[in-house]
Formats: C-alpha cells, sequence, structure tokens
C-alpha cells in the first residue's frame, strides 16, 4: 500500500514537472499572507500610509505603480528587477523600450523602502513592498482590495532583451496579447481583467499616434480630440500624456470597457479586446457588471503576483531597491 502511495506521488510530481505547474506548486507553499507578520508587523501601514500621500500627491501616480509592479511580474518573474539601476555588469530594464521615459514611481518605492528600513532592516523585499504598493494603489483610486502574498526575495541582476522581448506593446494584436499572458501563465480572462488596470493613468502620445489617425475602429470625435494634443509628426509632442479612460482617468471603476464598446479605447491593444475577436463577450461583461470585473481582476493581481518569484535562499534582500547589496 505504501509503495503504491509513493508511486503515485512520483507520477504526480513528474506530471507537474511535465507541465511546467512545479514552480506554481512551489509558490503555493512559500508565499503567504502572513510572512512579515513579526518580522515587521508593521508594513502593511507603512506602506499604504505611503501610498496615499504619494497618490494625494498626483493621482496619475497610482497607475504608475501598478504597471511597475506589472512590467517587473513579466520580466522573469515578480523579482523587483526592474527597480534595478543600469550596472557595469549588466543593462538593466528601465530603458528598455517598454519603460524608457515612461516607467515611473520609483521614487515612491524607494521612499516606502527607507522607511521600512528603519522599522524593520534588511527584512523586506523591494518585490514585496512593490506588489504591496501596487495593491494600495488600486484601493485608494477606489478600486477592490484583495490579499497581498509575500515573502518575495529580489534579483540580483536585471534583462533589458528580456523587457523588450516579453512585455506586450500598445501595437499587440489580440492573438499577441493572449500569446504574452499565456506564456506567463495568465489565462485570456486574466489578460482582459489585468487590461481594465487601464481605466487610470495615462499615456505618451507616442504610444497612440498612430491609432488616432490611422486606424478606422476608432470613434471619430474622439479621435478628433485626441489629435488636439498629439501631432500627426513624429518627434512633436510625443510625450504629451492622454487618459486610458476617457471618462473618469483617476477612478478605478469599469468605464474603460464602456469605452472599448464606443470604440473609444486609447491603444491599438485597447480597442483589440473589443474588436470582433474573442474577448468581446467578456469586455461586454465587464462593462455590465462592476464586480465581476473587480472579483476578476484581483484573482488575475494575485496570480501575477505568483509568477516565479525568488524565494527561500535565492537572490537577496535588498537595502536601496536601486542597486544590489
Amino acid at each position: 500500500m505504501a509503495s503504491n502511495q509513493l508511486i503515485s506521488i512520483l507520477v504526480l510530481v513528474v506530471t507537474l514537472l511535465v507541465q511546467g505547474n512545479y514552480n506554481n506548486l512551489v509558490v503555493e507553499a512559500q508565499l503567504t499572507a502572513n510572512f512579515y507578520s513579526t518580522s515587521c508587523p508593521n508594513l502593511l501601514s507603512t506602506v499604504q500610509s505611503a501610498v496615499k500621500s504619494a497618490v494625494k500627491s498626483e493621482a496619475r501616480m497610482g497607475a504608475s505603480i501598478v504597471r511597475l509592479f506589472f512590467h517587473d511580474c513579466f520580466v522573469n518573474g515578480c523579482d523587483g528587477s526592474i527597480l534595478l539601476d543600469d550596472t557595469s555588469s549588466f543593462t538593466g530594464e528601465q530603458n528598455a523600450n517598454p519603460n524608457r521615459n515612461s516607467a515611473r514611481g520609483f521614487n515612491v518605492i524607494d521612499n516606502i523602502k527607507s522607511a521600512v528600513e528603519k522599522a524593520c532592516p534588511g527584512v523586506v523585499s523591494c518585490a514585496d513592498i512593490l506588489a504591496i504598493a501596487a495593491r494600495d494603489s488600486v484601493v485608494v483610486l477606489g478600486g477592490p482590495n484583495w490579499t497581498v502574498k509575500v515573502g518575495r526575495r529580489d534579483a540580483r541582476t536585471a534583462s533589458q532583451a528580456a523587457a523588450n522581448s516579453n512585455i506586450p506593446a500598445p501595437t499587440s494584436s489580440l492573438s499577441q496579447l493572449i500569446s504574452s499572458f499565456s506564456a506567463v501563465g495568465l489565462s485570456t480572462r486574466d489578460m482582459v481583467a489585468l487590461s481594465g488596470a487601464h481605466t487610470i493613468g495615462q499615456a505618451r502620445c507616442t504610444t497612440f499616434r498612430t491609432r488616432i489617425y490611422n486606424e478606422t475602429n476608432i470613434n471619430a470625435a474622439f479621435a478628433t480630440t485626441r489629435q488636439r494634443t498629439c501631432p500627426r509628426a513624429t518627434g512633436s509632442g510625443d510625450g504629451n500624456l492622454a487618459p486610458l479612460d476617457v471618462t473618469t482617468a483617476a477612478s478605478f471603476d469599469n468605464n474603460y470597457f464602456k469605452n472599448l464598446m464606443t470604440q473609444r479605447g486609447l491603444l491599438h491593444s485597447d480597442q483589440e479586446l473589443f474588436n470582433g475577436g474573442s474577448t468581446d463577450s467578456i469586455v461586454r461583461g465587464y462593462s455590465k457588471n462592476p464586480s465581476s470585473f473587480s472579483s476578476d481582476f484581483t484573482a488575475a493581481m494575485i496570480k501575477m503576483g505568483d509568477i516565479s518569484p525568488l524565494t527561500g535562499s535565492s537572490g537577496e534582500i535588498r537595502k536601496v531597491c536601486g542597486r544590489t547589496n
């Protein structure tokens, strides 16, 4: 009997390895909600206070921090690698195409890290601080709350090449979006729900210029409005900003999906979610049922936070988020 049980266990482990799920099994065992409950009991209140202050000063900062977390997790997992400055031994992710001149919020994470280090030196990773700050940013802007699993450690290196290849571009087609998210274990529904984070924040003219001048599946009045601050000529007004959600740019709600149904998605990749394809029904559902969106979004954020974290003795706990120890 015992030998049969052992054989069953071995078969299960082999199956998980073949299916690529072994890492997820480990994640479930090692990331926990109470990882710092005794080693840094004031962690959550410290992060929350700093995020509230930062978002109060600039509402856009909430979206920037959520984006940092997303761009961190999609490049070799949620390991804080996006926070690393370039060094002589590696070229980091901050100047990769998806991040150059657009990734921001590093100073907020640095400030939180400094405050946490004073309270609990050498205990909390920058990767975990970023994960918690992303959740708090959503909550501060009126979005749903969820329990953040922690216990991640920080990477000792970063990869600009991986950032260039792994982070979905604003020009992505629906099939490319589905493929990019699938590559890190996220479903099509996860992808649509996470795209809903575009209910907050702004985008640079360079990311939506082609859409507002060349694409036909766009509301004409919406395109005209956007053209006023985003000139057709490349190099003119490249950094000018426009809200990703034209209705309520500073509130986390489901208006992003309502906008897509009236062809007012700002980015090409946004409108791809509602353009006669397989995700139309998901967008339609979220536009009618905000609680469904909130539920799926929180589940997807937790799932994204589980992507290949460094745990145990891997990586390190950085003293300063921008450089290794």
